[in-house]
């Protein structure tokens, strides 16, 4: 449990990573279908696959993942709180970023979908392209570089164990969204929510006790 001083800690810090698909929208990413889509086995890391393949193999199975996640981001939902909490943070004059597994193109039209391009500055939205992918650091340590910022002024926020694995590397704080509140990765997680409007009010609690 994160006692209050080391969540104001936390959560006053000033420069914000998110995971795109999963915490800021609504999941809806069916991986073992676009496994089963691609011709892949249940389990395997969809891009790091695609990586491995030679470039005859590769190149039809990275157009037919292209149109399935541009025809996903199209439709994406904005995550429960997600709205107020960017509303927050950019009162609270933030700096804010994403990695995502997904490409830059993709990830831009999704952020279009959920109405919230202004949030983010075009070289702090980082897909799988622009660096080596999650759960390697070299992205958030770049995104770091670029703000001048150190990894204890830093939070990464994800669903997911390669975006936690990621905020460990780079040596920043890491917040664990988990709608299930099964939360299976503590060791790699500083605060633990349920959402982000959970996240959002915990934000707002500090500046009730303050």
């Amino acid at each position: 449990m994160t006692n209050l001083t080391n969540l104001s800690s936390i959560l006053n810090r000033r420069h914000w990573v998110f995971d795109l698909d999963g915490t800021l929208t609504v999941a809806v990413h069916d991986f073992d279908l676009i496994r089963e889509e691609l011709g892949l086995e249940h389990g395997q890391p969809i891009v790091k696959t695609l990586e491995s393949l030679p470039a005859e193999k590769a190149e039809p199975l990275r157009k037919r993942l292209q149109e399935i996640e541009i025809e996903l981001a199209r439709k994406a939902h904005p995550a429960e709180g997600m709205k107020s909490l960017l509303n927050t943070l950019e009162k609270k004059k933030c700096r804010l970023g994403i990695v995502t597994l997904n490409t830059r193109e993709n990830a831009w039209t999704t952020l279009k979908s959920l109405g919230i391009v202004d949030f983010f500055e075009d070289s702090f939205v980082m897909g799988r392209f622009c660096s080596e992918p999650k759960p390697s650091p070299v992205g958030i340590h770049r995104m770091m570089k670029e703000w001048g910022a150190e990894p204890r002024d830093t939070l990464v926020v994800g669903d997911y164990l390669y975006d936690l694995q990621m905020g460990r590397a780079a040596g920043t704080a890491t917040v664990h969204v988990d709608q299930e509140a099964l939360f299976p990765w503590p060791e790699l997680t500083d605060i633990q929510c349920t959402s982000l409007d959970d996240l959002h009010q915990q934000l707002a609690g500090l500046s009730l006790d303050s």
